[in-house]
């Protein structure tokens, strides 16, 4: 599968933020404090989260410019856990603020790119700057369906999609080969294992499942061997956080 150029990220960065924006105002006085789609998570601890990871994105694209490099957060994956839990009580107004300062600011950065500089080295994921934008793309669309705020998977597009099938092949068990069918649109095999399942469905469900989340539109079907079976069990996440030690 190919990258989109970074042209192409750059406008589907801001689309997403545009996105993300409209989903927050959709949020109802209190409804910070009700359940995002997150187990354990109230929108509350999703909205730090989302600007906790648009200021460590930034920062990633800010110190590589300067030819440093830093880690995703301060005091790794516990100061991230950390400054979740104290903002996550934050007000609603003081959520919409923090999201918002922290998209102009990430979205700054990306924007003060030329097309050398997506090709910069960064400590995130040990890549480039490019890579900080594809997970910014990530992060975006998929916390606006988790934020349970009107939209969800569903309005994904088939580019964000395309790119879900390719980043997260790595949670296909490695005795799978997992047939991707999305409905009109030609097969994709991901894994080489093997036990063969099949998935067909629309392309956004296929993709939600892929990510973890619930498909919004009730159109999945497991088959092995022509026969109805369970989806299979995934792998964990690809995280960006080295684990300790490392």
């Amino acid at each position: 599968m190919t990258s989109p150029s970074p042209d192409v990220l750059l406008a589907e960065l801001h689309k997403a933020a545009d996105a993300l924006s409209a989903a927050m105002e959709r949020i109802p006085d209190g409804g910070d404090k009700a359940p995002s789609t997150l187990p354990g998570w109230s929108r509350g601890h999703l909205l730090a989260h989302i600007a906790g990871i648009c200021d460590a994105l930034a920062r990633q694209v800010e110190y590589g410019r300067q030819g440093e490099k830093v880690e995703l957060y301060d005091g790794g994956a516990e100061g991230r856990n950390r400054a979740i839990d104290l903002a996550a009580g934050h007000s609603l107004a003081q959520h919409r603020n923090d999201v918002t300062t922290a998209l102009h600011r990430v979205l700054a950065a990306f924007d003060a790119l030329d097309r050398n500089g997506w090709q910069t080295p960064i400590a995130f994921r040990d890549g480039v700057i490019f890579d900080a934008g594809l997970a910014l793309w990530r992060e975006l669309v998929i916390h606006t369906a988790d934020l349970d705020a009107g939209t969800g998977p569903e309005v994904w597009n088939r580019d964000f999609c395309s790119h879900l099938f390719d980043f997260l092949a790595a949670r296909v068990p490695v005795e799978t080969r997992l047939v991707l069918q999305p409905v009109a649109l030609p097969p994709l095999a991901l894994g080489s294992g093997g036990s063969t399942v099949v998935v067909s469905g629309m392309i956004t469900d296929i993709a939600a499942w892929l990510a973890g989340r619930q498909p919004s539109l009730d159109s999945l079907r497991a088959t092995a061997a022509g026969d109805g079976t369970d989806l299979p069990a995934l792998l964990p996440w690809p995280s960006a956080m080295p684990e300790p030690g490392k």
